[in-house]
């Protein structure tokens, strides 16, 4: 679970510092870089998984490692730095199956990349560490519940697992500590952690490689599966129909449960299921109408495609981590917008209830532009994204800053609060209740008594 992330020299995003929950909502006009956070949320995932050069070619496929690097008119920062904070799980396995458990599991991990200017090796580690968090440190996030004890605050050595002084990169684990000259590594030494020797880095590589970007294509998931495709589902939708049958053979109420969630979107929805092909041995999502009438997947729209998707994701217990999602709100008839919302959240970790196989440690941060979203989100999930005139090295330019609704717990710990006035250019006529919604635990934008004041001046008067 990813806590906090510090960025500064990452595209636009310049001495940017972020507290996530359980469930985080970016709102922001288009244009002003909000899926520069989320790639910054990526480069750090492929880092703890590939090279250095690999990693960057990944972000969006970018051929130019130079175009990550923030840019002011000609002049590029020569180094990017990344500071995240992480609760990982307490305990993990490495690849050969062996597990061991974390005494301490609130982390913070940090690294610094300069560029080289040179083809065959553009980026250089200039300092990475792993270090234990405190228990002060702990308190300060504003939204654990005093019942939340995923929080391992005591045991282990307190000695940094990762630490770099000067040239030398030192890793510590349960056996003698080594060290790496910095200067010659070609990827981070986070992601050459792959047995218990070195349990705390596994659990945090663990954690990163699990942050991911889902982009769902209809494409994708209107497709069937063959009997023994991979059973999970894929960052573009793939496997739906494998997913789904996987957790049909786990729990014999998840068709049910998955058609009830879907008949929040849709009206004409009574049963939902997978059909089995014996002899093209081919796995196909089949939704049931209210008159009976069934039709395969391939036959819904878009949107409800991808709603379908993130109902069966919200019942895997194997998807662990950050997800990611930009603008979830397409395709969505705004009448529904409140169904999407409350889908959401329930991907998330509850956190009034222990973290179990039932409650995995899940989150979802999620970018709109849209003011419907932005009223039908918890206020506490809020931030908004906006650009701002800024100066450093004698250079100006327009970096990305983030804001907290007032009397939220992110207010407590950012100096940046949203004003009334930029409020109101996202209010419009208040979302309706979808059908069958959920209650959200926590009360919505839209609930807010300065958000109800300012009704007048967005909506029509009926005189």
């Amino acid at each position: 679970m990813l806590t906090r992330l510090k960025v500064s020299g990452f595209k636009n995003l310049v001495d940017v510092e972020v507290h996530f929950g359980a469930f985080t909502c970016i709102a922001g006009e288009n244009g002003v870089g909000k899926s520069n956070l989320f790639d910054a949320i990526r480069f750090l995932s492929a880092l703890a998984d590939k090279s250095l050069l690999e990693a960057a070619q990944s972000v969006r496929e970018e051929t130019d490692i130079r175009n990550l690097f923030h840019r002011s008119g000609d002049h590029y920062s020569q180094a990017m730095l990344f500071e995240a904070d992480m609760i990982v799980p307490d305990r993990v396995t490495d690849d050969f199956g062996r597990e061991v458990e974390i005494k301490r599991n609130f982390l913070r991990y940090n690294l610094t990349l300069t560029y080289r200017g040179d083809p065959q090796k553009p980026l250089e580690i200039s300092h990475e560490a792993l270090q234990y968090l405190s228990q002060e440190e702990a308190k300060k996030l504003g939204f654990v519940t005093a019942d939340w004890s995923i929080i391992k605050r005591g045991g282990g050595d307190r000695k940094p697992p990762i630490e770099t002084d000067g040239n030398i990169i030192t890793q510590r684990g349960t056996g003698r500590p080594f060290n790496i000259e910095r200067s010659r590594l070609e990827r981070t030494v986070l992601s050459n952690a792959n047995s218990i020797v070195t349990p705390t880095a596994l659990a945090a590589r663990r954690e990163m490689q699990a942050w991911q970007l889902l982009q769902l294509e209809p494409s994708a998931l209107r497709q069937s599966d063959y009997f023994y495709a991979p059973d999970q589902l894929g960052s573009h939708g793939e496997h739906l129909a494998a997913t789904l049958s996987r957790l049909a053979r786990q729990n014999a109420n998840i068709y049910a449960q998955v058609a009830n969630r879907l008949s929040e979107l849709l009206d004409d929805v009574r049963d939902l299921r997978v059909d089995r092909d014996e002899i093209r041995q081919l796995l196909t999502v089949q939704v049931t109408g209210r008159d009976g009438t069934r039709y395969p997947a391939r036959a819904l729209s878009d949107g409800t495609l991808r709603f379908l998707a993130l109902a069966v994701l919200s019942h895997d217990s194997q998807v662990r981590g950050v997800l990611c999602l930009e603008e979830p709100e397409n395709g969505i008839h705004p009448s529904r917008i409140t169904a999407i919302v409350d889908l959401l959240q329930s991907i998330a970790v509850d956190l009034e209830t222990e973290v179990s196989e039932d409650n995995p440690l899940r989150q979802v941060i999620i970018n709109t532009h849209s003011p419907l979203v932005v009223q039908a989100v918890p206020e506490e999930s809020l931030l908004f994204a906006q650009l701002q005139e800024m100066q450093r090295d004698g250079q100006r330019f327009k970096g990305m800053t983030f804001s907290a609704l007032k009397d939220t717990w992110r207010a407590q710990l950012t100096r940046r609060t949203i004003t009334k006035g930029a409020l109101v250019n996202y209010l419009g006529t208040l979302p309706q209740s979808s059908k069958g919604g959920g209650q959200s635990r926590t009360k919505r934008v839209a609930d807010r008594a300065d958000v109800q004041q300012l009704r007048l001046l967005v909506e029509p008067s009926d005189g």
